[in-house]
């Protein structure tokens, strides 16, 4: 997941608008099964085509059928193969050369054309593939990053880079974020490929750098081969899929169509910098920690926006949970802020997924860094912590919640500040920041986010669809700036452990829900069939 900038300056092309609003299609009823042992289904292979448009470079000639081998179909070896590689970015971009080699070898005997695209940084490579379709609707843009967060080894009990399986859960450094989504996306239009499959567009494959950090990710790759990845819709990292209490269940299937609104604080303290044989009581370290702690102990008010109340009207209907559902209804019908944070708390502790769905229902604010001294016989002078703030888009703004932080520390002697790109003033910043908080949502009246309700219908038939939030943040900037619709998923059913476990310790997903969720890939991809 990114830690996006605020926003991103568009390049000439322009791409859908993604500002209509539109409602969800009608839930299906819930019924329960596990998803265990559970198949694709199809629901309609035949896409309506939105016309031929001119421009693309694409081929109505239908696709031969291809012998590809069973082990790049089948996404647990890929994605294995994925983890084998050691893809970290510690904030300056990785290596990924060696795993973008891997994957277009695997494009190579499929017979699609992929596309190593080379950086300023040595080794830290993107790749596009690109499986041609007939040129009757826009392309479809996959979007999924191989880089990802460093480990600390000595917490994980697997080997991060071996892709063991053990207890029915693979784990690894990239398992949830976001390799398994590329093994399940790619195993699956493998599938189509060696049936013989021809789409009614373009299908672009985007396996990007610099995600996690690093200066040549997406926002680079639009402004200088931005021919190469203009879509008309893309599909990322994002929505989670929740289950029951026995945490296999489906319960809750989700594609987000909004990410929170990324920003950092900067929470420092001065003191007077002396011998450390002669404590003084004004050490910035003492200040610094009794500002955090007040800060630990307060979070900001909940606010729902139209996106976070569909989203808990659906976990309302999907949970066997009698005591949660009603903790969210009276979320929804709070009349006032008390009430909202009475409710709020509620929610919270009746949930399997607390950490959650707090998150998507105020401003959140991590403690992440902290810096302070050099030499341990010298009491420094200043030390300082950063903050990393989500904000919902449509609630709390940022500089609404910087000046309630700075309100509450107003008595601890510390100034807050907000990270601002170099050569920007905070109020500059501010201003940007406000302009992506008030981004709409993506429209979810588009064939590919309809693919994604139908999809999971089939491959999911006892639980609910709905329309997300994404607490994170992901590389859609660029396309988003054109108006270009985005939306994620992040295809497997996962416990709340596992989830925790995303830039954690012990990263891994279940071998069966992986699976499956490749299945629902499958099915996704299967509407925009032809032939």
């Amino acid at each position: 997941m990114s830690p996006s900038p605020a926003s991103f300056d568009p390049t000439p092309t322009s791409g859908a608008d993604s500002t209509a609003t539109a409602t969800v299609a009608p839930k299906p009823a819930i019924r329960r099964r596990t998803f265990l042992g559970v198949g694709a289904a199809a629901f309609g292979a035949t896409a309506i085509g939105t016309g031929t448009l001119t421009g693309l470079t694409s081929s109505s000639r239908a696709n031969a059928a291809v012998t590809i081998p069973a082990e790049d179909r089948d996404p647990l070896n890929l994605l294995q193969r994925m983890l084998s590689f050691d893809t970290q970015n510690s904030g300056q971009g990785g290596k990924t050369r060696p795993h973008a080699e891997m994957l277009k070898a695997v494009w190579d005997r499929a017979g699609v054309d992929a596309e190593i695209i080379e950086t300023p940084q040595p080794d830290n490579v993107h790749l596009i593939a690109r499986i041609a379709g007939t040129g009757n609707a826009e392309p479809l843009l996959l979007l999924g990053h191989s880089d990802v967060v460093p480990v600390e080894l000595e917490n994980w009990s697997a080997d991060p880079f071996s892709g063991e399986v053990r207890d029915g859960e693979v784990y690894g450094r990239g398992a949830l974020d976001m390799k398994g989504a590329n093994a399940a996306s790619i195993s699956a239009l493998l599938r189509h490929l060696q049936e013989g499959a021809r789409f009614d567009r373009d299908i672009i494959v985007l396996t990007d750098c610099d995600e996690e950090a690093g200066s040549f990710g997406s926002r680079w790759l639009a402004e200088n081969h931005w021919d190469k990845i203009n879509a008309g819709s893309v599909l990322t990292e994002g929505g989670w899929f929740l289950a029951q209490g026995d945490a296999t269940t489906p319960m809750l299937i989700t594609a987000t169509r909004q990410d929170k609104v990324y920003f950092n604080l900067d929470i420092t303290a001065d003191g007077t910098a002396t011998h450390s044989s002669k404590p003084m009581p004004d050490a910035a370290m003492v200040t610094l920690s009794r500002a955090l702690a007040d800060l630990g102990d307060w979070e900001a008010p909940v606010h729902l926006t139209d996106v976070t109340r569909e989203y808990f009207k659906a976990l309302a209907a999907s949970t066997d949970d009698r005591r949660f559902t009603q903790a969210i209804r009276m979320l929804l019908s709070a009349r006032s802020a008390k009430m909202r944070e009475r409710a709020e708390k509620l929610v919270v502790s009746r949930s399997d997924y607390p950490y959650l769905h707090r998150a998507l229902l105020r401003t959140t604010h991590a403690f992440v860094i902290q810096e302070a001294g050099y030499k341990e016989n010298v009491i420094p002078s200043s030390a300082t912590a950063r903050l990393n703030c989500r904000a919902v888009p449509g609630g709390q703004k940022p500089r609404e919640f910087l000046e309630q932080v700075r309100a509450l520390l107003a008595r601890r002697d510390v100034e807050v500040s907000i990270a601002a790109p170099e050569g920007t003033s905070e109020e500059d910043y501010l201003n940007e920041l406000d302009r992506t908080w008030a981004t709409p949502p993506a429209d979810i009246d588009t064939d590919l986010f309809h693919a994604l309700s139908g999809a999971a219908e089939a491959t999911y038939p006892d639980a609910v669809f709905a329309p997300a939030l994404f607490e994170a943040g992901t590389s859609l900037a660029p396309w988003r700036a054109q108006g270009i619709p985005g939306y994620g998923v992040y295809p497997y059913v996962l416990s709340n452990e596992q989830l925790i476990g995303m830039h954690g310790d012990d990263e891994r997903i279940f071998v069966e829900a992986l699976k499956t969720g490749t299945d629902y890939m499958y099915t996704v991809f299967e509407r925009f069939r032809v032939g």
